[in-house]
């Protein structure tokens, strides 16, 4: 055997001393950077500004930013930094434009001309010879899978002062937009939790308080939402922030850099085939596959481990590796092993921050040199793919989509700007159309042609989809979108589709108008329930102190020269049982109307010419909402953030967020309604004081369960619900290799039923139509009531819109419970099965959601009985 030289027995004894004191191996510049490089000593290293080497703690976003500052201070020729927007926590959420001083000169001649690759009409006669490649590098959008982050410090470190020929020619032949957090909010939550437990000995053991952050982590923004399922709807203002840059230069790749499990290695895509979704053309799979040979030499070199072509997926296009896909460019997803923390024993040994860190800017550099060696490529491919897009939809059986509802025209502006976020061009309907069993009248309905360059993006958002290649899938198998805005829509085919139903193009956000008809009264205003901002002007006027009423039938009254039909739930407010003035409550009222884009009524007389009196006991009291909601360890943070920025940012309702402990301790009379949403298998709840909480309901308190939590409510004696079971898979002769796909294949991912409603319920005050398409993607199936009447919302034969679902699955859906209501002393438990907020643009259940919040405490005590 070889005697060890110097040199190795060197190492020996550094390796050993590393392993001993837990220190990573290499923190400073020199781990992460190619050594054939030289760099401007003009440029800031990393450290000098953030005061540590990368990977040596986790950066927190301040100071990300401020390296970012400072790269852009020091190399002007090279880096331009934007500021694109602001967190709700007001965290900048900053742009580097990153490309050659040549470039940067002339660098809106460059969008501009890039921009004409996506128009079909101009890119024939583009010469792209010398053309530059843009791609958008992003990172971290789960602020807890922060190696990418900490990797932008690396790469901008590299592409600001890296010198040689190399890099001229790659910053000559590219545009970059480089993005060092997704999710600023969720990186500094994540980055100060991990800092403030790493010891100076570093700790590996996985169950250490380091690897387990407290409720809700950090992987969601501030309303604990999941960014990167919000690509395609733009619900937060991340998304849309990023969403403006992104079709301000439509770049050729997006990269997104994750985590996964800390015992897996390195992903990167392609994914799994017959998971991609139709719509993303065949030669977008190929280039993919061709970038992924530039990743796998890449980390060959450093000796990672990496795999491809499992797990994940292309087929949801909110998320932001396959957003690009449908918009003519090539998403690519990296999914790096987590240290979650600064070094963690894993099955594979102790995987160190920083080597997490050297994967995620290797595969940055792989990107990089593949863009430029495929550029004609990738730009050919931009260009043929609208190209294409013009062709198939000259082609298409469906011409256009027609929607909008007369009733809400609020939710219908909603949708409106979602599309035109998407650079989708809508146009008023300039006359009346009769589609689908649906009037569609002039003024409150719109217009998408299919011939547009976002052909594929329309189709993506207003397809129904019920056939699929595969049956496991890594998110949402549908999302329909105007089902899940609960909006009247109709497909139009070539006989229906004409330019002449093409009014003006909306060029801006829908403005929706509020006023009081008839002007001041001195008797009683009535408004609708229909509006989707019905509940914050409820609420609003609640919180003045006016008292205020709902309607448990249909009636006609009077209304200034005429009369007019009022819905159930329409809301009422006396004007002499109120503290305020006439005058004072009729300058509140309309300002309330006019804030909100509704119309109430001035009313001379209570005496209706059909239906019942204002004075009726149909008329109701409405109490206003005094609410509070379960949170902390084991419920689902995205179903709790979806209620919390429901009630906050959409309804401008107040809400208390109750750890169990503090529910324990607290007075609960402060509170008449208490949410519980999903959580893992109800563990949270099961330290809940239960005999605290039966004995609030008993007294008048209305329950709100949702989920999994409908299954505890009845396994605790608060409901005598019943569920029923999907049947077993009845395979007899499975391989073991089969296993995980057919048990997969059994799991509920997420699907759009309809469910047929009772429209006289409380529950269903403000639908029109008798039914409301809810997302199911659990597997809890209640039975009906024995009450018919505490039923009001019931999944029927046929309830499958879109998606995928197992034949066991769908067989255990049909007729089975959406919502129950249920009596315990003089409160109520409402059921929710389904999460009615799904991702915050799941607008259709809203209503219901918001129903059982304000009207919950009027259901009739023996409609929802059920003994």
């Amino acid at each position: 055997m070889r005697k060890p030289d110097l040199y190795s027995r060197g190492w020996a004894i550094v390796l050993f001393l590393l392993f001993i004191f837990h220190v990573s191996p290499a923190q400073d510049l020199s781990y992460y950077l190619p050594d054939s490089v030289t760099y401007n000593p003009a440029i800031p290293k990393p450290a000098s500004i953030i005061y540590h080497e990368p990977g040596e703690w986790h950066v927190t976003h301040d100071r990300l930013i401020n390296y970012m500052q400072a790269i852009a201070k020091a190399a002007p020729g090279r880096v331009k930094l934007e500021v694109i927007g602001f967190t709700y926590e007001t965290r900048p959420q900053v742009l580097l434009i990153i490309t050659s001083p040549q470039n940067h000169q002339r660098l809106e001649e460059i969008r501009q001309q890039h921009l004409q690759l996506s128009d079909p009409t101009k890119s024939a006669a583009l010469d792209i010879t010398h053309m530059p490649i843009v791609l958008y590098i992003g990172h971290s959008i789960h602020g807890n899978e922060s190696s990418g982050a900490n990797a932008a410090l690396v790469s901008a470190y590299y592409l600001a002062a890296a010198q040689g020929k190399q890099i001229d020619e790659l910053l000559e032949n590219t545009v970059i937009l480089f993005d060092p957090s997704f999710n600023p909010d969720g990186l500094q939550r994540f980055s100060t939790w991990v800092n403030q437990h790493k010891s100076k000995n570093l700790v590996t053991d996985p169950d250490s308080r380091e690897f387990n952050e407290v409720w809700p982590g950090g992987r969601g923004n501030h309303y604990w939402f999941d960014l990167n399922r919000d690509w395609l709807t733009g619900v937060h203002v991340e998304s849309r922030n990023r969403l403006q840059w992104f079709y301000k230069w439509r770049p050729n790749i997006l990269t997104d850099h994750h985590e996964q499990g800390s015992n897996s290695s390195f992903f990167f895509q392609p994914g799994v085939p017959s998971r991609v979704n139709p719509l993303t053309p065949a030669y977008n799979q190929e280039l993919t596959g061709k970038l992924a040979q530039f990743h796998a030499a890449f980390l060959d070199r450093i000796g990672s481990f990496y795999f491809t072509k499992e797990n994940y997926d292309d087929f949801y296009y909110g998320k932001g590796s396959s957003f690009p896909d449908i918009n003519g460019a090539v998403g690519i997803l990296f999914e790096q092993a987590s240290s979650r923390g600064h070094a963690q024993k894993t099955e594979n040994g102790i995987l160190r921050f920083p080597f997490t860190i050297k994967n995620q800017f290797t595969t940055t550099l792989s990107t990089l040199e593949g863009a430029k060696t495929l550029r004609k490529e990738f730009l050919t491919y931009q260009r043929d793919f609208y190209k294409n897009v013009a062709t198939e939809a000259a082609t298409a059986p469906v011409k256009g989509y027609v929607f909008g509802s007369p009733h809400d025209k609020s939710k219908t502006a909603l949708f409106i700007d979602m599309l035109r976020r998407q650079q989708i061009a809508v146009y008023e309907l300039s006359t009346p159309l009769q589609a689908d069993g649906y009037s569609f009248e002039k003024g409150s309905s719109y217009v998408v042609p299919a011939n547009q360059t976002q052909y594929k993006l329309i189709r993506a958002i207003f397809d129904k989809t019920l056939s699929y290649k595969d049956s496991l899938f890594y998110d949402v198998t549908a999302w329909t979108l105007p089902l899940a805005f609960g909006l009247p829509y109709a497909e139009l085919n070539a006989p229906r589709f004409t330019n002449t139903l093409l009014g003006s193009q909306v060029d801006k956000t829908v403005a929706t108008t509020g006023t009081v008809a008839g002007g001041k009264s001195n008797y009683a205003y009535l408004f609708e329930w229909d509006e989707y901002y019905a509940p914050r002007a409820l609420y609003a006027l609640q919180e003045a102190g006016i008292n205020t009423r709902a309607s448990a039938g249909i009636f006609e009254i009077p209304v200034n020269s005429g009369t007019h039909k009022f819905n159930y739930g329409t809301i009422c407010i006396p004007v002499k049982t109120q503290t305020l003035d006439a005058d004072k409550l009729y300058e509140l009222v309309k300002t309330t109307m006019e804030q909100n884009g509704i119309t109430a009524y001035a009313l001379q007389t209570g005496n209706a010419t059909n239906g019942s009196d204002l004075g009726s006991w149909k008329m109701r009291p409405v109490p206003q909402p005094s609410i509070a909601m379960i949170t902390g360890n084991g419920v689902n943070p995205t179903d709790a953030g979806e209620v919390w920025f429901l009630l906050d940012q959409q309804f401008n309702i107040p809400s208390t967020h109750l750890e169990v402990s503090a529910f324990n301790r607290c007075d609960l009379t402060k509170y008449n309604t208490l949410i519980m949403v999903g959580a893992t298998y109800g563990a949270p709840y099961n330290t809940i004081d239960k005999d605290k909480l039966r004995t609030w309901v008993q007294a008048g308190g209305t329950l709100l369960v949702m989920e999994e939590a409908v299954q505890w409510a009845a396994q605790n004696g608060f409901t005598n619900i019943t569920f029923r079971k999907a049947k077993e898979d009845t395979a007899k002769q499975v391989t073991y290799a089969e296993r995980d796909y057919r048990l997969g294949a059994q799991k509920m991912n997420g699907a759009i039923f309809r469910a047929a409603v009772d429209l006289s319920h409380p529950l269903a005050y403000g639908y029109r139509y008798p039914f409301v398409d809810l997302f199911k993607a659990n597997a809890i199936f209640p039975e009906r009531n024995k009450n018919p009447y505490s039923t009001p919302l019931v999944y029927g034969d046929k309830p499958l819109q879109s998606g995928f679902v197992t034949k066991e699955n769908y067989e255990a859906v049909k007729n089975s419970a959406a919502v129950l209501v249920n009596t315990l002393g003089s409160g109520r438990v409402i059921s929710i099965a389904d999460n009615p907020n799904f991702r915050a643009f799941w607008l259709s259940s809203t209503k219901l959601f918001m129903n059982a919040i304000f009207f919950g405490r009027i259901v009739e005590p023996g409609s929802a009985r059920n003994d």
